[in-house]
């Protein structure tokens, strides 16, 4: 799964370029984006990042897009690996700027790990992606919101 965000004034450092905090709010946004798809009615939160470096700068206008799919699933949590490409103002190109793996856990209303099922096809490495959720997803675990408060 793609996303996209463009680099502004806001989001650069003192040194004009793309501030490393900034980077990684948006590597863990497009993740979280990418595993809500896949494991619709789950709450999933980080746990984790893999090693983080930032190889190239990023200059302002830059538009960043991130490339986002599943590296591997375990019985509560999964794993993305996210590569981060640049396309600088007045590029013909993209860049490769920055790659990471990030990994979410499931966890339930007190924070408990809760198991994810095995898919046979996620949404994020589905060739066709139609408005509604294949039926090959499965069901759905309760909301915590759907919980009796008594």
């Amino acid at each position: 799964m793609n996303t996209y965000n463009m680099v502004r004034s806001e989001h650069l450092n003192h040194h004009n370029h793309l501030f490393g905090g900034q980077m990684l709010f948006w590597v863990d946004e497009s993740a979280w984006l990418t595993a809500a798809r896949d494991f619709p009615g789950y709450c999933l939160v980080t746990r984790g990042m893999d090693r983080i470096s930032f190889e190239k700068a990023v200059i302002n206008g830059s538009i960043l897009r991130f490339h986002v799919l599943p590296a591997h699933q375990g019985t509560s949590s999964v794993t993305y690996q996210v590569d981060v490409h640049a396309d600088a103002p007045g590029s013909d190109g993209e860049v490769l700027v920055f790659s990471n793996k990030v990994t979410f856990v499931s966890i339930d209303c007190h924070g408990k790990k809760v198991p994810l099922p095995k898919r046979d096809k996620l949404r994020s490495v589905a060739e066709d992606f139609s408005p509604s959720i294949p039926e090959a997803l499965g069901t759905q675990p309760a909301s915590c919101h759907d919980e009796d408060e008594s």
